[in-house]
């Protein structure tokens, strides 16, 4: 994990539990005061019959970008709904980062946007509503 200068956030501890995010390689590179980033290389095993990356590992990267920018703040925060635009393919050994930014947190509910990047390059765009958990419980 890369340093993220603002020290360790509840998402933080949420990442270190998240089996699924880190089976596929995805890296914690920062997270606080609801921006986070996170990146992933795109295996052979991500790629669809197309022999491109498929939509789903992107989504799955730009999701848990989101996750640690609503975690961020402290109580517990899950996904609402998110949507996904798909603007470039992706291909086998990119290494793609995911960029998320706070737009609006009102009460319990939040939006965040996630550009997710291959180098300079915009390679998809991702809108998440979240929602705070009462008494912090995910179940």
């Amino acid at each position: 994990m890369a340093g993220d200068g603002g020290g360790r956030t509840a998402a933080h501890d949420m990442f270190d539990a998240d089996v699924a995010s880190k089976g596929l390689g995805i890296e914690l590179v920062s997270a606080g005061d609801g921006a986070a980033v996170a990146r992933m290389r795109v295996t052979a095993a991500m790629l669809n019959g197309h022999s491109i990356g498929h939509g789903g590992f992107v989504f799955l990267l730009a999701d848990t970008a989101f996750a640690l920018a609503c975690n961020s703040h402290g109580p517990v925060t899950v996904a609402a709904g998110g949507e996904i635009s798909f603007l470039r393919p992706v291909r086998e050994g990119d290494l793609l980062e995911a960029s998320a930014t706070e737009r609006v947190r009102h009460g319990r509910s939040g939006i965040y946007d996630v550009t997710v990047r291959r180098g300079d390059e915009v390679v998809a765009e991702f809108r998440g509503r979240s929602r705070m958990l009462r008494g912090g419980d995910p179940s």
